[in-house]
């Protein structure tokens, strides 16, 4: 018997296979969302009554006025609730976009515009974060889009990444125009306007952390199927049916 162990299978060539990311950055990017909506749909019953309690200039009696305070109250602690959301909404959104970037990046290997870093830096370079994210999204939407069957054509359909960054982007601005109504108002006519500006921010918000919800579903499923089935996604499948070992 030798005294020298015998030799092993030889190693696997070629590059490994695309990991697949926990659904743990999932499930954390959608509780996110669903805080922020939750909080803006809080924002946009407040400021519904708010709007409501204003009444005409000049014809509040003294318990309408208490109304109208009590109404303000709420809708002031409605947006510092949509305030403390974002924060961990943000986070857990963009560690799930950077984990992505990087599950995704095999798929797809030197067709990506952007290193995985920029997945991260990309949110916060002024003027170009209105951009560098959305081309970061449409390369990993791209690139776990499965491959055309033959005949096929190869058209990846990226109108919810279009939605999504369109409803926030927009957003922005106009609740930016909405804080500076609402703080400069002066009558109750100015004070409806800011409040109506708010609202259509708000419900802008929540169409966008829909949209977002679906894009980070979407995708997440895109790249599981395509790492775990090949580049053809579940039609390049066993045709016994049985998945492979998740």
């Amino acid at each position: 018997m030798s005294v020298f162990p015998e030799p092993g299978p030889p190693p696997l060539s070629g590059p490994p296979p695309p990991s697949v990311p926990s659904r743990g950055f999932l499930v954390a990017a959608l509780a996110g969302l669903a805080l922020a909506a939750l909080c803006d749909v809080f924002a946009l019953v407040a400021g519904l009554r708010y709007h409501l309690a204003t009444g005409e200039d000049g014809g509040l009696t003294l318990a309408a006025w208490r109304a109208l305070d009590a109404a303000a109250s709420r809708y002031d602690a409605a947006q510092r609730y949509q305030v403390v959301a974002f924060l961990p909404c943000a986070v857990a959104f963009i560690a799930w976009f950077h984990r992505m970037s990087r599950a995704t990046g095999p798929l797809a290997s030197g067709r990506f515009r952007f290193g995985t870093g920029w997945a991260v830096g990309g949110w916060f370079v002024p003027l170009a974060n209105l951009w560098i994210p959305y081309r970061i999204a449409v390369d990993m939407w791209e690139a776990a889009t499965p491959l055309p069957s033959e005949g096929d054509h190869h058209y990846p359909q990226i109108w919810p990444l279009k939605m999504w960054w369109a409803l926030l982007v927009l957003s922005f601005p106009l609740g930016g125009l909405a804080k500076l109504s609402y703080d400069s108002a002066e009558t109750m006519s100015d004070l409806r306007t800011g409040l109506e500006l708010y609202f259509a921010s708000d419900v802008l918000h929540l169409v966008a952390a829909g949209a977002a919800a679906y894009v980070v579903v979407r995708l997440t499923a895109m790249q599981r199927d395509k790492a775990l089935y090949g580049p053809y996604g579940k039609r390049s499948a066993p045709s016994s049916g049985a998945a492979p070992v998740r």
